[in-house]
Order: C-alpha cells, then structure tokens, then sequence
C-alpha cells in the first residue's frame, strides 16, 4: 500500500487541510499513541475496510509492546515451541510517555494559537443545533493549556452523562487512592487449625482478578492457589475448609438496574468479572454470584494441586484479625485499571474505582458511599459542581447529573503538568477509529476527519448521547470538549452527529 501524504490524504478526504500542522499530526499520533509516520497518521482518512483493517494492523504491529495496557494475544506454539499467534491491536491505552512528549508544546509553551470564539461557534452551532440530538443539548470546548472557555451551550447545566461518568470516577480515583495504588487479593489461614487448615480467601475488590491460564499481567488465582497450597504443605497441612470474605464492601451488590450483561454484581470478590463466556470487554452473561464462584474455582485449584477439601462448595466466612497470610496476588496499578476502564467503557472496574476511592476517603464501599466519595474528592480539587450529582461509578444509573462544564474541567486538570497522576485519563480515553469504543465509529466521510486525532468518552443510554475528550486542532492547540444530549430517538445518528461535532474541532484552524 503506497504511503498517504498529507495533501493525498486531504485530496481523498475532500476536505480541506491546508493548516493540518506537524503538530497535530506527531502530536495527534503521539496522542493516540500509535508510532507511525507523519504519511500514515495522516491517512486516517474515510477508507474502504480493507485499507482500514491493514492501518490497525499497521498501528498494532508498531506499538505492540511499548503501551502501558495493550495485553497480550493468547500465546500458541507450534510443535517445536516457537510462537505462531497474530498480533492483534492494542486492547486498551497507548503510552503515556508517548502522550507528554506529545502534549509538551501545545499546552506548555503557548506557541500554537488559540482558536477564535466566533469561528468555533460557526463550525460547531449547525452540528450541535441538529434534531438528531434530541430534546436537550449541552456542550463545551475549553483550551488544555489554560482552562479557559471557547465554546459553551448551556455548559452549566447537568444533564444524565452516561459513561462520560467514568472520567470523574478516574479523577477522583487517582487522586484519593494514587495512580500507584494496588488491589490485593489474599489467602489466610485462621491459627490452631493444623490438622484441618481453616482457609479464607478473602476479596480486596479487584476487579481484573483472573482465573484464566494467561493471566496477561493481572492477578492470577492460579497463581495464589499454587503459593497457598505451597505455604500449606510446609505447614504440614493437607486438608482444608475453604471460605471467603467479602466484608469489604457492603450495601447491595446489584446495580439499580438490576440483572445485566453490562456489569456482574458488585462483590469485592469476584474471578473475570463474573463472565460466563471467554469475553474479556464489553457485554456478556454474567454469574449470579461471582464470589461463590470465584471461591469453587480457587477450591478446584488446590484439589489440583494435592489439597483435600472438606466440602465442594466453599462457604461465606469473614475472616479474623487473628489469621495469617498464606499468599497474596496484586492488580495491575490503577492507573492501568484508569485506562482500561475508559478505553473499553469497564462498568465492573468503574465501580470498583468507586469503592476504591470511597476506602481511601473512609467511606463505606457500597454504591451510595462511592458516589459520596467521588463528589467529595472533586470537591476538594475545586472543580465546577454545580447541579452535578453522582449515582454510582459507572454512569449506568440515569440519576446521575454533570455538566458539560465539569467535565471539561476534568480534562483540562488532567493535561496540566502539574498533574502527572492524572495523566491516565488521557492515555485511557477511546482513539477515534483505533480503540476502545471508537474503534468502529468515524468510519463516514464526514465524521472521519477527527479518525486517529480525537480521543474521547463515549456515553450510552436509551435515549442519552455524550461524548467527551481531547482533540489538537489543526494549529496544534489541545482543546477539551464535551457534548451531551437527551431525548435521542436515532442513537446511531447521534453518535454520527456528535462525532462530526469532534471532527470538526480536528479540522479547525479556527481563527
């Protein structure tokens, strides 16, 4: 395939790029985090599938291996060993190193302009004041670099966010517990128990927690069964009752909208999120109890590996202050769990940050103490929350309420460099085109000029649309944005209209 320059690029596009910068092409590459040349940046064009299914395989090949979150693909070896698997693109964030070398210049130095207010509202009023957005349409557009407002439409007014909630939960997240924070999981046996070792596994509430035999750099069960069983036989124990503890959450463990393949039941304890099939994102049938389930999988894994159990089903049990540890595993930190949440939009670890944050700011870990925790800790940053109110972590619960205003303000915080911590919510948020919950939109010629150069949030309910990140325009300029709307009959017109909206802040040289 012949490399796309930019004046190809912006000749198949039809559109005009005549300010398209090195800035926003290494800046918005960088941005997305896929290493590949100006020309190919470029070519994030309206293209047929296959030229599209080639530039992601193009892009996963270059960045596999030098992202903070990509995973890896299922390892198959042939007969002598070597590995066959195909490389798959990126399951999650690009690099954040990559991300500051990129936003270095654009919000630090002030050497790219400004868009013009005026020129602003003429791209954006025709897409934003279109029918398909509903009844009710709020939006925002503030610069990276200063905070400062370019755009507004009823910005301070709080509608329902959707998963646009999941960058507040970020915020608050990284900010209470610590981009380094990590969740352990542990074994511990209750003492004078010697000739029946008295096991319980008790969840700290991770929710990447693994059964699975590539664990893919998560905390593993097989991996604790095996230092357990270990740690028990060096105790001369062989037999075992097995319980498990999940005091560390309380309230309910169903999210108000009950029953869903969107999220299993919130337990501080659970193995694959509860998932019922081999999916690792996105909707899919889920247990009814993953705890107990969690626990029966764990008892396998020692009976495996020479332990007798007592009974097959292990049973609830908290355990004491008195108990000793025989293993531990750790999740990936939070920053990695900040990126995989809002790349592929993770209800299970959204409201895992939530109770995460609610610990860390001694609330109870339940739905009502996390939402408090996360409308504290914004709080204390002094961010805009006026009219905004939290449900829950994830954005699944309709009561939720925030403004395009804070939501920019989120953003914004994130991309001050003075605010390392919070750089993951950069760095997790959906490429246009490439990952996450965009990988499949800004496929039509006119929303694909933001493909490859927008990041953002994308938020879903029956008939609510949001969407809301980052975007270098075509000076160079880091621009913050947020779009909400309810009342959509036509969600897939939405989103295509929302997407345009983004597209046309890429395509802006506005002033």
């Amino acid at each position: 395939m012949p490399e796309l320059t930019a004046g190809r690029f912006a000749r198949r596009c039809g559109v005009r790029f005549a300010k398209l910068t090195t800035w926003q092409l290494t800046g918005g590459a960088a941005v997305v985090g896929l290493a590949l040349a100006v020309g190919s940046v470029a070519a994030a064009g309206p293209w047929d599938s296959g030229q599209r299914t080639a530039e992601r395989d193009r892009a996963a090949a270059l960045e596999d291996g030098g992202g903070t979150d990509h995973g890896s693909p299922a390892s198959r070896k042939d007969g002598n060993g070597k590995d066959t698997r195909a490389r798959k693109t990126p399951a999650a964030a690009p690099s954040a190193p990559s991300v500051l070398a990129a936003l270095a210049a654009p919000t630090g130095t002030g050497s790219a302009p400004v868009p013009d207010e005026s020129a602003l509202a003429k791209a954006l009023d025709p897409l934003l004041n279109s029918g398909s957005l509903g009844a009710q349409r709020t939006a925002a557009v503030v610069d990276a670099a200063t905070g400062k407002q370019l755009y507004g439409k009823g910005a301070g007014e709080a509608l329902t966010p959707a998963s646009t909630t999941k960058i507040a939960t970020a915020v608050a997240a990284l900010t209470a517990a610590g981009p380094d924070h990590r969740i352990t999981t542990r074994a511990v046996v209750e003492p004078g128990s010697d000739k029946v070792g008295k096991v319980v596994l008790v969840g700290g509430g991770d929710p990447t927690l693994t059964a699975r035999k590539d664990a893919e750099g998560n905390a593993s069960l097989r991996t604790l069964a095996d230092d357990t069983a270990r740690a028990l036989k060096v105790r001369g124990v062989e037999k075992i009752s097995l319980g498990y503890d999940t005091s560390l959450y309380s309230g309910p463990l169903l999210h108000p909208i009950g029953p869903n393949w969107n999220i299993a039941p919130v337990s501080a304890l659970m193995a694959d999120e509860g998932r019922l099939d081999d999916s690792a994102s996105g909707p899919a049938p889920r247990s009814g109890d993953p705890a107990a389930d969690a626990a029966g999988t764990f008892a396998e894994l020692l009976r495996d590996r020479g332990l007798k159990t007592e009974t097959s089903d292990p049973s609830s049990a908290k355990a004491t202050d008195r108990a000793e540890q025989l293993a531990s595993v750790q999740s990936p930190t939070l920053s990695v769990l900040v990126e995989r949440m809002l790349t592929n939009s993770d209800n299970d670890i959204a409201e895992a940050l939530a109770r995460q944050t609610a610990l860390a700011t001694d609330e109870p870990a339940s739905f009502d103490g996390g939402a408090k925790a996360i409308s504290t800790q914004l709080k204390k940053l002094k961010l805009p929350l006026s009219g905004a109110q939290f449900a829950d972590g994830s954005g699944l619960n309709r009561a939720g309420r925030l403004s395009a205003s804070l939501l920019t303000a989120l953003l914004a915080r994130a991309a001050d460099p003075d605010h390392a911590e919070l750089r993951p919510v950069l760095t997790g948020l959906p490429v246009a085109g490439f990952t996450g919950t965009l990988r499949n939109r800004y496929a039509d010629d006119a929303d694909a000029p933001g493909t490859g150069l927008v990041r953002a949030k994308t938020g879903t309910l029956t008939g609510v649309n949001t969407l809301a990140g980052t975007v270098v325009d075509t000076d160079g300029r880091l621009l913050a944005f947020a779009f909400l709307t309810t009342g959509t009959t036509d969600p897939k017109t939405a989103q295509s209209t929302l997407d345009r909206a983004a597209s046309a802040l890429a395509a802006c040289g506005c002033n």
